[in-house]
Order: structure tokens, then C-alpha cells, then sequence
């Protein structure tokens, strides 16, 4: 029987340093063997958000220990180790260089190959760590800072159908938490303030709703929670607003997604519709719950990666790593930083860039 690879991950891109050993079964199937990942919330909670410069120092102070930790806890050794793979972008510069140059250093010292990997392609390929995936396949990637519907063709083969023209998902359920008064990072706390709430209460913009395609807006929606938020007086507001704003986001996801159904069941010849949720807002019972529904409504499985696996981590950068060293595809040491890197090189470069609203 051949020697199964083994992958080191990790990942720096932002404010979670991560690092995780996977390898795959006899049947070819991802197995996580450790997935650490230290969270700077502590560090970047007084600010309201994540200080770059603060971000990169912890990175520095936690990567040898996070990365050592990953390593004892899979249970293997360092001498079998068969690649590295760095997240590489996209992300913030300053954090991305304390990963990717760990990784580098890690791969050359070992005098093993060396994979940089697109953080999105990660999340775009996360459910395969949990489930068994074959392309083509849609998705939807809803985090902190990206919001888009692709069409996935195969490694590397992406085409972007929709994306948001202006805030992303996860930003905006972390604004309004801000307005709330929630600490950050207080995105995932509006599910929870939203079960109290009534989310008939206020009536919320739907920006581009009825145009666009599958292209989404959350700016508008984000200005009329502030002129709101200003008003509240009790707690049971706060709770209905909340309640209102992930209804009405359901309400967003609901239809742009029918959209991004159609355009994509018009591009591929499909034996399987399927349809992937990934990215840190994929953590949202209530939203999973919708599209869940809206799959089974529209013969499409639905297919999500873990909870624990839906924000950033290094398994989902080591899925990646195995995915290309079993293609050969590796990087040299000198591979840059990426702060911009899409997933579609093709798309628009600035937001609602080539985007027909019409």
C-alpha cells in the first residue's frame, strides 16, 4: 500500500492563526489529523475590528507554537510531512507575509515542495472535508470579506456569476452588530439576539433586488439598520431588529440564489445539481436552514462544511495543498503575497465593476 500524502496547512490572512496536518484514506477520502487555530479576539475586540499591524504581531508571537502543536497533535512526525501549503492571499499583506514566509522557511528546512493557496479556494473547497464533492458544482461564498455565486468547474476553475457590489455579507452582520452595541466580533451574536426577536417589526430594504441578476448589495440595508439602531430604547427592539435584518437577508440569499440557479443550470450539463455554501456567514443555522429548503424546493443538494470549518482555518488551506500536490502543481520560494487575488482572474476588478443592474 502507498504512503498516503501528508499536508501541513497554514494560514495567517487575517486574525486567526491557524495550522493543521490532513491526510486521505485509503479511499481517497480528506482526513483531518489536527486542525488548530488561535483566535486574536481578545487583541482586536477594545478597536471594534481587526488592527492589521496588531493582527501580524500576534501571528509572529503564536505561529511557532500553533504550527508545533498541529504537528505533535496528528500524531506524526515532521520528517513525514510531504508538503507545505501557505495561505498566499487574498487577506491583509501584513498578515499573509508572517504565514507565507513560515511556510516557505518550513518547506525549505524539511527540503519538501512548497504550495501557496488562494484562502477563497480554501473555503470553496472546505465541504470536501466533510463530504464527498465532484464538480461542477455552485457556490456560494459568504464571509467577512467576500460575497459571490461561482460556478465551479474544477481546481483552479472558477467563473464568477454574481458577486456583492459593495459590502460583503459577513461585514454587514458584523455592522449591525456594532449598531447594536454588540462587542465584536458580534456577526455570529445576531442569530442569536434574532430568536428573540420579531422579525415582521421593520420593514428593510432589499437594495437591487429586482435587478442585477445574482449580484448583491448590503450597503443600503446596512444605512437603514443605523438610522434605526439610533432610535432604539429597550432591548426587545434590539432583539426585533436583529430578527429583521437576518429575515431580510434570508429573503436576499433566497432569491438571488434562484437566480444564480438558473444562470448556472444554463452554462453546464448537469447529472447532479449541486449547490455549496461556504465562508464564515455559512455558520448561520437560520440562513442554512433557508437555502437548505430552497435546494429541496429546487431538486438541488445542498452541501455545507462544518460548522467548526465554516470561518478561516488551515484544513481547508491543506485541502487545497493535497488537492495540487497530488497534481504536482507546487510554487518556488519567491511566490509574492496576494492581498487581491480572486477566484475568478477574469471578474471585474472593482466592486459593481461590469455589473448590469438593468
Amino acid at each position: 500500500m502507498s504512503k498516503k500524502p501528508l499536508i501541513l496547512g497554514i494560514e495567517t490572512s487575517c486574525d486567526e492563526t491557524a495550522a493543521s496536518i490532513i491526510t486521505e484514506n485509503d479511499k481517497g477520502i480528506p482526513t483531518v489529523l489536527s486542525n488548530i487555530i488561535s483566535s486574536q479576539v481578545d487583541v482586536h475586540k477594545e478597536f471594534g475590528g481587526v488592527v492589521p499591524e496588531l493582527a501580524a504581531r500576534s501571528h509572529i508571537e503564536k505561529i511557532d507554537w500553533i504550527v508545533e502543536k498541529a504537528i505533535s497533535d496528528s500524531g506524526k512526525k515532521i520528517e513525514e510531512i510531504d508538503a507545505v501549503a501557505s495561505t498566499a492571499g487574498p487577506g491583509l499583506i501584513v498578515c499573509l507575509s508572517v504565514g507565507l514566509s513560515f511556510g516557505k522557511a518550513f518547506a525549505s528546512a524539511i527540503n519538501k515542495p512548497f504550495i501557496a493557496v488562494n484562502h477563497l479556494e480554501g473555503h470553496a473547497l472546505s465541504p470536501k472535508l466533510n463530504s464527498h464533492l465532484n464538480y461542477p458544482y455552485l457556490l456560494l461564498l459568504i464571509s467577512g470579506g467576500h460575497s459571490q455565486y461561482l460556478s465551479v468547474q474544477g481546481l483552479g476553475k472558477y467563473k464568477r456569476l454574481g458577486t456583492t457590489i459593495d459590502d460583503a455579507l459577513g461585514e454587514a452582520f458584523d455592522k449591525t452588530a456594532k449598531l447594536l452595541g454588540i462587542e465584536f466580533p458580534g456577526g455570529p451574536q445576531i442569530e442569536v439576539l434574532a430568536k428573540k426577536g420579531d422579525p415582521e417589526k421593520y420593514d428593510l430594504p432589499k437594495p437591487i433586488f429586482n435587478k442585477g441578476g445574482c449580484n448583491l448589495s448590503f450597503a443600503g440595508l446596512k444605512t437603514a439598520i443605523l438610522k434605526i439602531a439610533k432610535s432604539i430604547k429597550t432591548e426587545q427592539e434590539k432583539f426585533d431588529l436583529a430578527a429583521s435584518f437576518q429575515k431580510t437577508v434570508e429573503e436576499i440569499l433566497n432569491k438571488k440564489t434562484k437566480i444564480a440557479f438558473e444562470e448556472f443550470e444554463k452554462e453546464n450539463k448537469l447529472k447532479e445539481k449541486v449547490f455549496v455554501v461556504a465562508g464564515g456567514v455559512a455558520a448561520n443555522k437560520k440562513i442554512r436552514s433557508a437555502l437548505i429548503n430552497l435546494c429541496e424546493a429546487n431538486n438541488y443538494k445542498s452541501i455545507f462544511p462544518p460548522i467548526e470549518l465554516c470561518g478561516d482555518n488551515a484544513a481547508m488551506i491543506a485541502m487545497v495543498g493535497l488537492e495540487k500536490y497530488k497534481l504536482n502543481e507546487f510554487n518556488t520560494l519567491d511566490y509574492p503575497a496576494k492581498p487581491r487575488w480572486p477566484l475568478d482572474e477574469k471578474a471585474a476588478f472593482l466592486k459593481g465593476a461590469g455589473v448590469q443592474l438593468s
